[in-house]
């Protein structure tokens, strides 16, 4: 990942897209198509499932590691917001978790 940073305004549209990493973190991203990656801490319920997301900045215009996001009017705060690459599709991420998966087994259970 990449270095920590904050997203300014992110109640007036300086977000405008999301992809939820299950429900340990969330990537966002800008207005001028920058990713960052939102570590949660502990988990959000919901998070992979919902269609929108607000920004509880704590009365601030940025958003950063010290604000959380709200889902379905949960608040999940953050532990870091850092730069990031655009997030492989949905479909791509299962696969590799599967094979990660898959591939730990394999370790854990070796075969005569």
């Amino acid at each position: 990942m990449g270095v920590e940073s904050s997203i300014v305004f992110p109640n007036y549209g300086a977000i405008r897209n999301f992809e939820a990493d299950g429900t340990d973190g969330v990537w966002l991203e800008d207005q001028q198509r920058r990713w960052y990656y939102a570590e949660l801490q502990g988990g959000c319920q919901d998070l992979n499932f919902t269609q929108a997301i607000g920004f509880d900045t704590r009365g601030s215009a940025t958003f950063d590691k010290f604000s959380s996001i709200i889902v379905r009017g949960w608040k999940c705060p953050l532990v870091s917001l850092v730069t990031s690459e655009k997030p492989l599709p949905r479909k791509e991420r299962q696969k590799l978790r599967k094979a990660v998966i898959a591939a730990g087994k394999e370790v854990a259970a070796p075969s005569n």
